[in-house]
């Protein structure tokens, strides 16, 4: 019997980049860490196990349409994530005790028979939460911005805003970090930033999966934008709406800059042009 060889060829590759660019990960074709565990929630669907609060909290692609249904229906169970956290279980129980079912916080078969009965099946529903997003209705943004990465403007920005709002600046890049950080004290927003070599422009990524997107996060990715390329000193301006692990993590408004290598007074010329932005923001 001749042996069957297991080849990462290129029809792999496309294949490994198809499901990065639909999941909205970097296009590398390499099955790196993050890309492994997408892929494992990916193959879960709605209806194959129970799904209900744990520590750690459970993921999915289940849990996002678990999500997408419930905010079809306008019980609001936070950012469409695919993560089975407090707030699901909270919009949950409200659909269970309108329901008139067991009130569990649990998807359990009779409670998807009931949220399958009635949920809308149009092709373009209207999401409870991102309603709630645009209109400004969001958690306590109480707490401090939050500045992470390894980037010079990270420290430049810190120095700029601290006149106008509270900030910490964090020197730990790891998306579990800076996020169980800025969720414990919640934070206004979340800036993070990387610097590429080499890279001439900007990219600026906002939270979007799961047929859903951060709108309060294209805005302000949209008005640093534009703010950038009114300041001459960015050749290139990217928006584009990402999953990245610190983009999913947050639960607040966060973004991923990425940048190239600055000379100081371009940094200083582009921490004005994000500064004007954020204290508009800041005083809305």
């Amino acid at each position: 019997m001749a042996e069957t060889l297991e080849v990462f060829g290129d029809e792999t590759v496309a294949l490994v980049e198809a499901f990065q660019r639909a999941k909205g990960l970097p296009i590398t074709g390499e099955v790196d860490e993050v890309t492994w565990t997408r892929l494992i929630e990916a193959g879960w669907r709605l209806g194959q196990r129970l799904l209900f609060l744990t520590r750690p909290y459970l993921r999915g692609d289940d849990v996002a349409e678990l999500q997408v249904r419930l905010a079809q229906l306008g019980f609001n169970p936070g950012r469409i994530d695919g993560i089975f956290g407090p707030l699901l279980e909270d919009a949950l129980c409200e659909f269970q005790r309108n329901c008139g079912l067991e009130v569990n916080g649990t998807l359990t078969r009779r409670t998807l028979l009931e949220l399958t009965r009635v949920t809308p099946s149009t092709s373009t529903p209207h999401l409870v939460n991102e309603a709630r997003d645009t209109a400004g209705f969001l958690e306590d943004a109480s707490g401090p911005i939050v500045l992470c990465g390894a980037s010079p403007l990270r420290l430049l920005l810190e120095e700029s805003l601290r006149s106008q709002r509270p900030v910490v600046s964090l020197t730990d890049a790891s998306s579990i970090g800076v996020s169980s950080y800025a969720n414990e004290h919640q934070a206004a927003f979340v800036l993070s930033f990387e610097q590429i070599d080499p890279y001439e422009g900007f990219r600026l990524n906002y939270w979007a999966s799961y047929r859903s997107h951060s709108r309060r996060g294209e805005m302000l990715a949209s008005a640093l934008a534009s703010a950038l390329s009114k300041s001459r000193v960015a050749s290139r301006v990217e928006i584009a709406g990402m999953a990245l692990p610190i983009l999913r993590e947050t639960k607040m408004t966060t973004l991923h800059i990425e940048h190239g290598p600055r000379d100081p007074e371009e940094l200083r010329a582009i921490t004005e042009a994000l500064t004007s932005v954020l204290v508009e923001v800041f005083h809305r």
